[in-house]
């Protein structure tokens, strides 16, 4: 018999055999196979992220209205990879009761209309998300114990400025020192300054600036924030500490970031208070956005050649031709040095740069 014939028999044999005859294996475990589909979570829930703690978020439902809740909720296991902050709108699913036990579970975020971030230093391009969604940024500082430091709220006002975020200023125990040498060094920023002794905080008219919007704190250590936190939202218990004398350093008192309703008479507004920092990097920054919040700059700008980094030295920069000329007039050289020292502020960083 040749093999032919042994191929012949073969294939007589397996003519019997369709695809009901595979027997798959049992499943031990007896649970569904994996799959890339996601519910699209239609009855997901709408609220506000006021803090965040050791992988949980405490989100507020119903904001507003009377069935306002303070709910706890862990994030769905698709968006492990992303941040999620304070002010954030977060889109929540399970348990929204808010009873006590009870665990609701984040499973999306709305597209955010701003971004605050800082790097570890200005060679770090790993962005650490702060907060989401403020529309105002108040940075405070000491007019002395400690000094205030101007090049540190340089790196505020960037960071606010690249964020799309209008930012504020307050300079706080101005009964222990004059400040007024200090803010010549903002002359020409389109920026609102708060005074503020120990004895006497402007409340009132620093409340006024804060009702309607979502205002993220930020300072030095030490410099009274979380004082000030406290003066103008008594509930929110924030620790508070001392200035070291010897290294005149403070000490960091608010460890997390977390986000506090404001109640003045001309309304509400949130107050979202963060740890102090005494570094702010900008590795994550474009410098294109620190000239577009100077409007009337940007459009002279245009002129200027490609790549122009519009600082004091830049040649053929149109803006230092303008004014040069005497077209800028008194208010917009003052407004020419402020963006020069921001953007020079920015250009630094590269001096910082390993090999440097």
């Amino acid at each position: 018999m040749s093999w032919l014939d042994d191929a012949d028999d073969l294939e007589d044999d397996f003519e019997d055999f369709d695809e009901s005859s595979i027997r798959s294996r049992p499943n031990p475990k007896a649970n569904r196979p994996r799959t890339k589909r996601r519910p699209a979570h239609d009855d997901a829930q709408v609220g506000r992220v006021l803090g965040v703690d050791r992988g949980r978020y405490s989100v507020l439902l119903g904001e507003g209205t009377a069935e306002e809740r303070m709910i706890t909720t862990t994030r769905a296991r698709e968006l492990r990879r992303m941040p999620i902050v304070t002010g954030d709108q977060a889109r929540v699913v399970g348990d929204t009761s808010g009873d006590e036990g009870t665990l609701a579970r984040i499973v999306g975020i709305i597209d955010r209309t701003s971004l605050l971030r800082r790097s570890a230093d200005d060679t770090d391009q790993v962005e650490r998300v702060i907060v989401a969604n403020a529309d105002q940024m108040l940075v405070v500082v000491a007019a002395a114990d400690p000094e205030p430091r101007a090049r540190l709220v340089d790196r505020y006002l960037v960071a606010a400025l690249d964020a799309g975020i209008r930012p504020l200023l307050v300079v706080t125990k101005t009964d222990i020192a004059d400040p007024t040498e200090f803010l010549t060094h903002f002359d020409g920023l389109d920026l609102r300054v708060f005074t503020s002794a120990q004895s006497e905080m402007p409340l009132e008219e620093i409340g006024e600036a804060l009702v309607g919007h979502s205002t993220v704190f930020v300072g030095h250590s030490g410099v009274g924030k979380s004082t000030l936190v406290n003066a103008l939202v008594p509930s929110a218990l924030r620790a508070t500490g001392h200035v070291n004398q010897v290294t005149g350093r403070g000490r960091h008192t608010s460890s997390s970031t977390v986000s506090l309703r404001y109640e003045g008479a001309g309304g509400t507004g949130w107050v979202i208070d963060t740890p102090g920092v005494r570094s702010f990097g900008l590795g994550h920054v474009d410098p294109a956005n620190i000239l577009a919040a100077f409007t009337e700059l940007a459009a002279i700008a245009q002129d200027c050649p490609r790549g122009c980094t519009h600082l004091a030295d830049a040649p053929d920069c149109a803006l230092i031709e303008a004014a040069e000329r005497g077209e800028l007039g008194e208010t917009g050289r003052a407004r020419l040095d402020s963006l020069q020292r921001l953007l020079q502020t920015f250009a630094d960083k590269a001096d910082q740069a390993p090999g440097r």
